[in-house]
């Protein structure tokens, strides 16, 4: 059973990926497929490559495709060494993804995202640590035990404003998944735009 919170993230995601021109899409930790099935089924989308580090998922991924409506790709692959013949496509979504990364490997992954990559779009969700009080998370204590580190929106707008800067994209933020007056929703959201690139958010 899946949570209000995944839920309204999701519809996030699909919602800003409609708002602009994105064919050709990459779904970078994909998982099992919470997000990427959604998308097989998009008739807007031509190509979906789902990427992800753990085989176990893929497989019940691979499971639950039975519609798609483009080329559809899942590979078992790192978001922070990417194959080459993923770049240029119109939107990379990283949905809950970059708190799994040890933050020693962010530079690289800002590296592989926004230079090797170097999609149009970039879709970057994941917890905000402000919200924990309202779902239990204990002072100290991450939502997962898998997560390296969870961002309050200043950390994580600090973050998004400096790897955009320093990569020629603008970035938007805003909160997802609840709107608490103080403590923002139970994600946050950046998309980035590179310069130069078709508009849409």
């Amino acid at each position: 059973m899946t949570t209000w919170w995944h839920e309204e993230r999701l519809r996030a995601v699909t919602d800003t990926l409609r708002e602009g021109t994105a064919a050709r899409v990459l779904d970078l930790g994909c998982g099992d497929g919470d997000l990427f099935v959604r998308l097989a089924a998009d008739p807007a989308i031509a190509e979906l490559v789902g990427i992800d580090i753990c085989e176990k998922s893929l497989e019940t991924l691979q499971s639950r495709l039975e519609i798609t409506t483009g080329a559809v790709d899942v590979r078992l692959g790192s978001m922070t060494e990417p194959d080459p013949d993923l770049a240029g496509f119109d939107c990379a979504l990283l949905v809950e993804t970059i708190e799994h990364v040890d933050p020693d490997r962010l530079s690289r992954l800002e590296r592989a995202l926004f230079v090797t990559l170097r999609p149009g779009r970039v879709v970057i969700t994941t917890p905000n640590a402000e919200f924990n009080a309202l779902l239990g998370v204990p002072r100290g204590r991450f939502r997962h035990p898998d997560h390296r580190f969870e961002w309050d929106r200043a950390r994580f707008r600090r973050w998004g404003r400096r790897a955009a800067r320093a990569a020629g994209y603008g970035v938007t933020f805003r909160d997802i998944a609840g709107r608490h007056p103080v403590l923002g929703g139970a994600s946050q959201m950046a998309v980035f735009r590179r310069d130069g690139a078709q508009a849409g958010v």
